[in-house]
């Protein structure tokens, strides 16, 4: 048997056709042959890389995390801005209307599990705090943000916002979640970081809500 001289690219080839089809179908509805027909890959060729649909689907996790990561940090090296603060919401904003980011997490909603929604938090509090508390000292720094603890405060904005505001995670309504997002607005002014603005609030219950809709609509398909 011939040996695969690419192997990285059927790998991706397998991620990418997963995703897509997670998104079109949601994840109980999707199987391994539906992966294979549109692929064009054999059996053979996908499971050398995956024994499980659910090990495919952590590799789309993981290829949304790294995607997300990758994007944040070029945003923060990349996005200009007056002071801190406005760098900040820049790069919220840039974070909210991203279609790649979007087409991911409706790959990811369709299938929410206990361990994913943990990791996902470790994740957020280890690795994504850290890099906005760095924003919030520069703001405390060059004045545009008054914030006494910015490692904690990065934590619990990083948390609430991608958590406790999920219409996914937690079946929500948009009036629902518009609540939550519009209570974040005013906790986080209070904590002296004012970067939540009415804008990025409706492009963010635009977004979330495009997702939940997704899930919804998915659960409700026959097998």
């Amino acid at each position: 048997m011939a040996r695969n001289k690419h192997p990285e690219q059927t790998l991706e080839k397998i991620v990418e056709t997963a995703a897509q089809l997670f998104v079109e179908k949601g994840y109980e509805q999707t199987s391994i042959q539906d992966i294979l027909d549109v692929s064009g890959l054999s059996k053979g060729g996908l499971y050398h890389h995956f024994k499980s649909k659910e090990q495919i689907f952590g590799a789309v996790m993981e290829k949304r995390i790294l995607y997300v990561n990758n994007l944040f940090h070029e945003l923060i090296r990349d996005t200009q801005g007056e002071n801190a603060r406005e760098k900040l919401k820049k790069i919220l904003y840039r974070l909210a209307i991203d279609t790649k980011t979007h087409s991911l997490d409706q790959a990811v909603a369709s299938h929410v599990e206990p361990y994913l929604i943990v990791g996902g938090m470790q994740g957020c509090v280890l690795h994504d705090a850290p890099i906005i508390a760095e924003l919030i000292q520069k703001g405390n720094e060059d004045g545009s943000l008054q914030v006494d603890q910015p490692e904690l405060c990065a934590e619990i904005f990083s948390f609430l916002l991608n958590y406790w505001t999920n219409p996914v995670i937690f079946s929500r309504k948009p009036a629902e979640t518009k609540a939550r997002l519009d209570y974040l607005q005013t906790m986080m002014k209070k904590l002296g970081l004012d970067i939540l603005d009415d804008a990025l609030i409706a492009v963010l219950l635009k977004t979330m809500h495009v997702n939940s809709c997704l899930d919804q609509s998915q659960q409700k398909r026959p097998s």
